[in-house]
């Protein structure tokens, strides 16, 4: 693929996650261009692409990765179907970005790995956060802190009140179509980030459980990672009485606090304070899109985020919630 040509991108699962997150940015980026869309629901699937001006539409993933203006694809889906509409597509020739989390499982995300080796067709992980600039100040602000101490998570909420986009099932708590809790869907950008912060961890260890019993899922998870000598603890609970949202990268001449989901960092070093704010895109996805969308034209060597790290994130959610309290 050339640098001058248009990617059409098809999207499989134009749920709610891709009305304003993702989906509208297709059309923002440079050589990118929504051209299809498709849900189960074929008359949910044209009202979207009429309201967000989308050429084509269908009710068969299978259709739209066959169509052959279509030559790219983000699969939107819930984590049960990634592997095999992922599959499918990288056979078909088509380039794939795929949603986090990655698949149901480590095991799940290596065989699409395989089948991009396999068939010599890119994909990439929607681990989104890498590029937005808030995250990529943090990062940057690590190296001001001096050597690494400690990490603290918290994330804390009260139950069903998710801050993730709604839908009409409540697919997120049911471990056979998302592979977990909430744990699965918010924690893989925490666990993805951290390993982007500080590499691959040398040690795992963490418990969950199910306490509130009232889904199948897990709503509470405990973990020690260790990154060489930095260890990272937190507590993700989804049935808390209250909510919070934060994260403590603390160093030798200060720390970082911000919060996963929010738009402001506070950095403390050598005693003075400094706030920075942040007003994040409108369509959240936007920043790495962009260079998912070079990526797949060559306009730019390095995958923003390879099938690799969405492995290694799996195979951590998968090691911590495999254990039980």
């Amino acid at each position: 693929m050339h640098t001058e040509q248009l990617l059409n991108w098809g999207i499989i699962g134009c749920g709610d996650v891709t009305e304003v997150k993702s989906g509208p940015a297709f059309n923002q980026v440079p050589n990118s261009k929504l051209y299809a869309v498709m849900r189960r629901n074929a008359e949910k699937a044209a009202d979207y692409a009429r309201r967000h001006d989308v050429p084509v539409w269908y009710s068969s993933a299978h259709e739209l990765i066959h169509d052959p203006q279509v030559n790219a694809i983000y699969i939107a889906t819930p984590p049960s179907s990634h592997e095999f509409y992922t599959i499918e597509a990288l056979k078909a020739g088509k380039p794939v970005y795929v949603e986090k989390p990655m698949a149901l499982s480590a095991e799940s995300c290596q065989l699409m790995a395989k089948a991009a080796e396999t068939y010599n067709v890119k994909l990439t992980v929607a681990h989104y956060r890498r590029a937005m600039p808030y995250f990529i100040k943090i990062k940057e602000l690590i190296t001001e802190i001096g050597d690494l101490r400690f990490v603290n998570i918290k994330f804390y909420q009260p139950p069903f009140s998710s801050i993730i986009a709604s839908s009409e099932e409540n697919w997120r708590v049911n471990p056979e179509i998302s592979g977990g809790g909430l744990f699965h869907d918010l924690a893989p950008h925490h666990i993805d980030l951290l390993n982007w912060f500080f590499g691959e961890p040398t040690r795992v260890n963490g418990f969950s459980a199910n306490q509130s019993q009232q889904s199948k899922a897990d709503d509470i998870v405990s973990a020690l990672l260790t990154y060489n000598t930095l260890p990272v603890t937190g507590i993700w609970c989804f049935d808390a009485p209250m909510k919070e949202d934060l994260c403590e990268i603390v160093g030798a001449r200060g720390s970082i606090q911000f919060a996963f989901h929010g738009s402001k960092i506070v950095l403390t070093k050598d005693g003075e304070i400094t706030h920075f704010p942040f007003i994040h895109s409108k369509h959240i996805q936007e920043p790495m899109i962009a260079e998912v969308v070079k990526y797949f034209t060559n306009e730019i060597a390095t995958n923003p985020c390879p099938a690799k790290e969405g492995i290694n994130t799996m195979a951590i959610i998968d090691q911590l919630t495999g254990n039980k309290f």
